[in-house]
Protein backbone atom coordinates (compact mmCIF):
# COMPACT_ATOMS: atom_id res chain seq x y z
CA UNK A 1 0.00 0.00 0.00
CA UNK A 2 1.46 3.16 -0.81
CA UNK A 3 1.73 6.02 1.42
CA UNK A 4 0.00 9.41 1.08
CA UNK A 5 2.96 11.20 0.94
CA UNK A 6 4.20 9.04 -2.39
CA UNK A 7 0.58 9.79 -3.69
CA UNK A 8 1.21 13.25 -3.49
CA UNK A 9 4.52 13.06 -5.46
CA UNK A 10 2.67 11.09 -8.41
CA UNK A 11 0.12 13.78 -8.59
CA UNK A 12 2.28 16.13 -8.38
CA UNK A 13 4.61 14.54 -11.00
CA UNK A 14 1.48 14.47 -12.89
CA UNK A 15 0.34 17.72 -12.87
CA UNK A 16 3.83 19.06 -13.96
CA UNK A 17 3.94 16.61 -16.63
CA UNK A 18 0.65 18.52 -18.08
CA UNK A 19 2.12 22.14 -17.25
CA UNK A 20 3.76 22.64 -20.61
CA UNK A 21 0.23 21.31 -22.58
CA UNK A 22 -1.13 24.59 -20.72
CA UNK A 23 0.77 26.98 -23.18
CA UNK A 24 -2.41 25.37 -25.45
CA UNK A 25 -4.75 24.82 -23.84
CA UNK A 26 -5.81 28.29 -22.10
CA UNK A 27 -5.58 30.18 -25.40
CA UNK A 28 -7.82 27.42 -26.56
CA UNK A 29 -9.79 27.61 -23.97
CA UNK A 30 -9.85 31.58 -23.84
CA UNK A 31 -10.86 31.07 -27.99
CA UNK A 32 -13.92 29.06 -26.91
CA UNK A 33 -15.46 31.33 -24.12
CA UNK A 34 -15.34 34.39 -26.31
CA UNK A 35 -16.81 32.37 -29.30
CA UNK A 36 -19.75 31.47 -26.36
CA UNK A 37 -19.87 34.81 -25.82
CA UNK A 38 -19.82 36.20 -29.25
CA UNK A 39 -22.27 33.73 -30.36
CA UNK A 40 -26.27 34.27 -30.37
CA UNK A 41 -26.94 31.65 -27.63
CA UNK A 42 -26.85 32.52 -24.09
CA UNK A 43 -23.78 32.62 -22.88
CA UNK A 44 -24.18 30.38 -19.85
CA UNK A 45 -25.00 27.31 -22.35
CA UNK A 46 -21.75 28.61 -24.25
CA UNK A 47 -20.05 28.47 -21.31
CA UNK A 48 -21.33 25.27 -19.99
CA UNK A 49 -19.96 23.23 -23.04
CA UNK A 50 -16.35 23.35 -21.07
CA UNK A 51 -17.31 20.82 -17.98
CA UNK A 52 -19.75 19.39 -19.85
CA UNK A 53 -18.34 18.23 -22.81
CA UNK A 54 -14.88 18.84 -22.42
CA UNK A 55 -13.33 18.99 -25.34
CA UNK A 56 -12.55 21.68 -27.87
CA UNK A 57 -13.56 20.52 -31.06
CA UNK A 58 -16.72 19.34 -30.23
CA UNK A 59 -17.06 22.81 -28.34
CA UNK A 60 -16.66 24.81 -31.07
CA UNK A 61 -18.64 23.17 -33.73
CA UNK A 62 -21.48 23.33 -31.03
CA UNK A 63 -21.09 26.69 -30.22
CA UNK A 64 -20.95 27.55 -33.87
CA UNK A 65 -24.21 24.99 -34.60
CA UNK A 66 -25.98 26.17 -32.24
CA UNK A 67 -25.18 29.81 -33.10
CA UNK A 68 -26.42 29.17 -36.85
CA UNK A 69 -29.69 27.40 -35.19
CA UNK A 70 -28.80 24.01 -35.70
CA UNK A 71 -32.23 21.48 -34.14
CA UNK A 72 -30.55 20.39 -30.61
CA UNK A 73 -30.55 16.28 -32.02
CA UNK A 74 -28.38 17.55 -34.61
CA UNK A 75 -25.75 19.25 -32.98
CA UNK A 76 -25.74 16.85 -30.21
CA UNK A 77 -24.98 14.06 -33.08
CA UNK A 78 -22.25 15.86 -34.63
CA UNK A 79 -20.13 16.24 -31.28
CA UNK A 80 -21.01 12.55 -30.76
CA UNK A 81 -19.19 12.25 -34.31
CA UNK A 82 -16.59 14.69 -33.88
CA UNK A 83 -15.62 12.48 -30.08
CA UNK A 84 -15.64 9.41 -31.72
CA UNK A 85 -11.62 9.51 -31.34
CA UNK A 86 -12.15 8.85 -27.36
CA UNK A 87 -13.78 5.69 -28.03
CA UNK A 88 -10.17 4.93 -29.24
CA UNK A 89 -8.21 6.42 -26.23
CA UNK A 90 -10.57 4.89 -23.71
CA UNK A 91 -9.71 0.99 -25.51
CA UNK A 92 -6.38 2.16 -24.85
CA UNK A 93 -7.13 2.91 -21.37
CA UNK A 94 -9.17 -0.16 -20.61
CA UNK A 95 -6.34 -2.54 -19.62
CA UNK A 96 -5.03 0.16 -17.22
CA UNK A 97 -8.21 0.71 -15.48
CA UNK A 98 -9.76 -2.57 -15.36
CA UNK A 99 -10.57 -3.87 -11.80
CA UNK A 100 -10.89 -0.23 -10.42
CA UNK A 101 -14.08 1.00 -8.39
CA UNK A 102 -16.87 2.02 -10.87
CA UNK A 103 -16.15 5.83 -9.28
CA UNK A 104 -13.06 5.97 -10.76
CA UNK A 105 -13.57 5.02 -13.91
CA UNK A 106 -16.08 7.20 -14.05
CA UNK A 107 -14.21 10.35 -12.90
CA UNK A 108 -11.27 9.11 -15.23
CA UNK A 109 -12.89 8.30 -18.73
CA UNK A 110 -14.81 12.11 -17.70
CA UNK A 111 -11.21 13.94 -17.74
CA UNK A 112 -9.86 11.86 -20.66
CA UNK A 113 -8.92 13.66 -23.84
CA UNK A 114 -6.06 14.51 -25.98
CA UNK A 115 -3.52 15.73 -23.42
CA UNK A 116 -4.80 13.77 -20.08
CA UNK A 117 -4.75 10.78 -22.70
CA UNK A 118 -0.99 11.48 -23.38
CA UNK A 119 0.23 12.28 -19.93
CA UNK A 120 -1.59 9.36 -19.05
CA UNK A 121 0.49 6.96 -21.03
CA UNK A 122 3.44 8.80 -20.06
CA UNK A 123 2.66 7.83 -16.15
CA UNK A 124 1.08 4.29 -17.24
CA UNK A 125 3.93 3.41 -18.96
CA UNK A 126 6.57 3.60 -16.33
CA UNK A 127 7.52 0.65 -14.45
CA UNK A 128 5.82 1.48 -11.48
CA UNK A 129 2.74 0.46 -9.09
CA UNK A 130 -0.72 1.52 -11.27
CA UNK A 131 -1.99 3.13 -8.59
CA UNK A 132 0.87 5.56 -8.92
CA UNK A 133 0.12 5.94 -12.29
CA UNK A 134 -3.75 6.45 -11.71
CA UNK A 135 -2.05 9.57 -9.45
CA UNK A 136 -0.13 10.52 -11.96
CA UNK A 137 -2.70 10.94 -14.58
CA UNK A 138 -5.22 12.52 -12.01
CA UNK A 139 -2.69 14.99 -10.87
CA UNK A 140 -2.18 15.86 -14.88
CA UNK A 141 -6.13 15.71 -15.79
CA UNK A 142 -7.17 17.66 -12.97
CA UNK A 143 -4.64 20.58 -13.89
CA UNK A 144 -6.04 20.23 -17.39
CA UNK A 145 -9.43 20.65 -15.87
CA UNK A 146 -9.05 23.35 -14.06
CA UNK A 147 -6.81 25.29 -16.85
CA UNK A 148 -9.37 24.67 -19.08
CA UNK A 149 -12.48 25.57 -17.29
CA UNK A 150 -10.92 28.50 -15.97
CA UNK A 151 -9.45 29.78 -19.17
CA UNK A 152 -13.68 29.57 -21.05
CA UNK A 153 -14.61 31.04 -17.92
CA UNK A 154 -12.27 34.38 -18.39
CA UNK A 155 -12.92 34.47 -22.01
CA UNK A 156 -16.70 34.25 -22.06
CA UNK A 157 -16.33 37.14 -18.76
CA UNK A 158 -14.39 39.12 -21.01
CA UNK A 159 -16.93 38.71 -24.26
CA UNK A 160 -16.32 41.04 -26.78
CA UNK A 161 -14.03 42.99 -24.56
CA UNK A 162 -10.68 42.15 -26.07
CA UNK A 163 -9.15 43.66 -29.71
CA UNK A 164 -10.00 42.37 -32.73
CA UNK A 165 -6.36 42.61 -33.81
CA UNK A 166 -5.12 39.90 -31.48
CA UNK A 167 -7.14 37.15 -34.19
CA UNK A 168 -7.15 34.71 -31.23
CA UNK A 169 -9.47 32.28 -33.54
CA UNK A 170 -5.93 31.61 -35.29
CA UNK A 171 -4.81 30.05 -31.69
CA UNK A 172 -6.49 26.59 -32.21
CA UNK A 173 -5.03 25.88 -35.67
CA UNK A 174 -1.59 26.78 -34.59
CA UNK A 175 -1.80 24.85 -31.38
CA UNK A 176 -2.58 21.69 -33.34
CA UNK A 177 0.09 22.65 -35.62
CA UNK A 178 2.77 22.88 -32.97
CA UNK A 179 1.51 19.39 -31.79
CA UNK A 180 2.04 17.80 -34.77
CA UNK A 181 5.45 19.59 -36.04
CA UNK A 182 6.53 18.24 -32.41
CA UNK A 183 6.28 14.39 -33.86
CA UNK A 184 7.27 14.50 -37.29
CA UNK A 185 10.35 12.79 -36.14
CA UNK A 186 8.86 9.49 -35.55
CA UNK A 187 8.25 7.30 -39.06
CA UNK A 188 5.13 5.97 -38.13
CA UNK A 189 3.83 9.25 -36.75
CA UNK A 190 5.13 10.95 -39.45
CA UNK A 191 2.80 8.70 -42.06
CA UNK A 192 -0.61 9.29 -39.94
CA UNK A 193 -0.26 12.79 -39.32
CA UNK A 194 0.35 13.61 -43.29
CA UNK A 195 -2.22 10.45 -44.36
CA UNK A 196 -4.78 12.79 -41.37
CA UNK A 197 -4.37 16.05 -42.97
CA UNK A 198 -5.05 14.67 -46.15
CA UNK A 199 -8.18 13.19 -45.49
CA UNK A 200 -8.95 16.08 -43.59
CA UNK A 201 -8.26 18.55 -46.54
CA UNK A 202 -10.43 16.13 -48.62
CA UNK A 203 -13.72 15.89 -46.78
CA UNK A 204 -14.07 19.58 -45.36
CA UNK A 205 -17.44 19.19 -47.20
CA UNK A 206 -18.70 16.30 -45.24
CA UNK A 207 -21.59 16.39 -42.92
CA UNK A 208 -21.25 16.64 -39.58
CA UNK A 209 -18.19 17.26 -38.93
CA UNK A 210 -17.64 13.87 -40.28
CA UNK A 211 -13.93 14.69 -42.03
CA UNK A 212 -12.75 14.46 -38.25
CA UNK A 213 -13.34 10.88 -37.86
CA UNK A 214 -12.62 10.09 -41.35
CA UNK A 215 -9.10 11.88 -40.85
CA UNK A 216 -8.83 10.07 -37.54
CA UNK A 217 -8.99 6.56 -39.10
CA UNK A 218 -6.61 7.18 -41.86
CA UNK A 219 -3.85 8.60 -39.64
CA UNK A 220 -4.59 5.52 -37.54
CA UNK A 221 -4.25 3.20 -40.49
CA UNK A 222 -1.32 5.05 -42.30
CA UNK A 223 0.54 4.54 -38.82
CA UNK A 224 0.35 0.89 -38.53
CA UNK A 225 1.34 0.52 -41.89
CA UNK A 226 5.22 1.71 -40.65
CA UNK A 227 7.25 -1.32 -39.59
CA UNK A 228 8.79 -0.79 -36.32
CA UNK A 229 12.73 -0.47 -36.52
CA UNK A 230 14.43 -3.16 -35.31
CA UNK A 231 16.41 -2.17 -31.99
CA UNK A 232 20.54 -3.49 -32.25
CA UNK A 233 20.89 -5.96 -30.33
CA UNK A 234 23.22 -5.59 -26.96
CA UNK A 235 26.43 -8.19 -27.19
CA UNK A 236 28.31 -9.23 -24.75
CA UNK A 237 32.12 -8.95 -24.68
CA UNK A 238 32.54 -12.45 -25.70
CA UNK A 239 29.77 -12.30 -28.78
CA UNK A 240 32.07 -9.12 -29.72
CA UNK A 241 35.13 -10.89 -30.26
CA UNK A 242 34.16 -13.96 -31.71
CA UNK A 243 32.63 -11.48 -34.13
CA UNK A 244 35.88 -9.94 -34.24
CA UNK A 245 38.00 -13.35 -35.08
Amino acid sequence: MLTLVADRRDLAAGARAMAPWLVGIVPFGLVIGLSAAQADIPTLAGWLTGPLILAGSAQIAMIQMLDAGATPVVVVLAALVINLRLIFYSATMARYWRGTPWWWRLVAAYLIIDPSFAVGMDGYGRPVDRRRGHAYYLGGAALMWVAWVGAITVGATLGTGLPAWLHLEFVIPLFLLGEAVTKLGDPALRRAIFAAATVAVLSLAAPLHLGIVLAIVAGIAAGLTVQPRPRPSRQQPGQLAEVAR
